[in-house]
């Protein structure tokens, strides 16, 4: 088979190294890539980005199937594209979408189907906006109706900074009219997990939880991020939070969808908040795989994944069984600087080591020079994986391929898994 993986940054690295290590795969093919996939054994580079090239370019090609990273690519219809031209492709449709690129549509979503998440209300002004904002009080969480590359939500601490976030998003316009409409939630208490799932419209296979570190620096202090790290499994999602998960969360959101018209195929992300009582409510629905979480997962996986893809675009997912690798895996982002706002391109980057047995490089923000060097070409720029047999020893495997790689100004935490390794000390 060849197959077509659409995206550029460390997810679809991923996703796409893990296709290529089935015995059944001849090539697969990286809508545009970056660096990494560039130069990934049994990966290849296509630098098409219009989706109706790009379904003419599958159609003849003869591509067995299509796997869509990206969000943005969902929400602009690409499913929808190929679809419409015969093509096999794993990903939702825009409608089916929806359940990620409006806040407003996913919280409606739950209320009707009486999936947990927390109270909220939607605004299309400022003014009253702010008014809700002074009567409910702080703190409390303001977030973007629509996509802004994981970078759309604000937890407020104090009434100053939900104002703030309320101008920011509705009146400085800084995500464009992703900002126009905003969600206000109520604060959650507890710890946050993400939960990942593949559907065939009606049947699930669930995936391995994970945990990723949305804050820029330790201690999750700074500005929100894209993620600056992950680990999987998420040792909060004990074996009862995963039965509440299924049954509460996301059987109700694959029969609701479906039910409504909007049968949701492909990868669903639940990110969710876990309180001290193992009750687990929805923080947010994500209609593609994470990043970083991909990268940790992707590393676990034993199963032949594109036979599994394979099998969920044919509908026959209630076939599928996956296996894990036991141990854990854990990843460190290496951020460009000036990485959230204003990252640098163009530094050189330095002694990428190969993959071995405990460890992996996997590509997001970087390109190749004319000359075959390796250069920074956006904000996250590598995830850095380690696997271990426990949080503590893949964070050790992780910290040691950080230590081998270099480029200037580098930015990345020095405390990823703190979470589970403090838990697994609490023991």
């Amino acid at each position: 088979m060849k197959l077509l993986v659409v995206g550029s940054g460390g997810r679809e690295h991923a996703l796409a190294w893990r296709l290529a290590q089935s015995p059944r795969v001849q090539m697969v093919y990286v809508a545009p890539g970056n660096a990494g996939t560039a130069t990934t054994r049994g990966l290849k580079n296509l630098p098409i980005t219009d989706f109706e090239t790009l379904a003419e370019w599958a159609h003849v090609e003869g591509i067995a199937y299509t796997v869509v990273g990206p969000d943005a690519a969902l929400a602009a219809g690409i499913v929808n594209v190929f679809e419409a031209r015969g093509l096999k492709i794993f990903g939702p449709t825009k409608e089916a979408a929806e359940l990620e690129w409006s806040k407003d549509f996913a919280k409606a979503f739950m209320a009707r189907h009486q999936i947990p998440t927390a109270r909220y209300q939607t605004f299309d002004t400022a003014a009253a906006a702010h008014a809700y904002v002074d009567a409910e009080g702080a703190p409390i969480v303001i977030k973007a109706d629509g996509l802004a590359a994981g970078k759309g939500v604000v937890v407020a601490m104090t009434l100053d900074e939900a104002h703030a976030a309320i101008d920011m998003m509705m009146v400085d316009a800084k995500f464009g009219t992703s900002g126009a409409k905003v969600v206000i939630e109520e604060f959650m208490q507890g710890e946050e997990a993400s939960f990942f799932v593949m559907s065939d419209g009606k049947n699930i296979l669930p995936l391995a939880s994970a945990q990723d570190h949305k804050r820029l620096l330790d201690g999750d202090a700074g500005p929100n991020t894209g993620g600056m790290g992950a680990y999987s499994p998420a040792p909060v999602v004990t074996p009862d939070v995963h039965r509440q998960i299924m049954n509460k969360v996301v059987k109700p959101t694959i029969e609701g969808m479906a039910a409504e018209g909007r049968p949701f195929k492909g990868f669903l992300f639940v990110g969710l908040m876990i309180d001290e009582a193992g009750e687990a409510r929805v923080v947010e629905f994500n209609a593609r795989m994470g990043d970083p979480e991909t990268q940790v997962i992707m590393a676990r996986v034993k199963s032949d994944f594109a036979q599994l893809c394979e099998m969920a675009v044919d509908g026959e997912l209630d076939r599928a069984e996956i296996d894990w690798d036991r141990r854990t895996a854990l990843t460190v982002v290496l951020a460009a600087h000036g990485y959230p706002d204003s990252p640098r391109n163009g530094d050189p980057i330095f002694g990428v080591p190969e993959p071995t047995d405990a460890s992996i490089v996997f590509h997001a923000g970087t390109t190749l020079s004319e000359d075959g060097h390796l250069l920074t070409a956006g904000g996250r720029v590598l995830a850095c994986v380690g696997l271990g047999d426990s949080p503590r020893m893949a964070q050790a495997a992780a910290y040691d391929v950080v230590d081998e790689i270099k480029f200037r100004d580098m930015q990345y935490r020095r405390d990823i898994g703190y979470r589970a390794i403090g838990r697994s000390r609490s023991r």
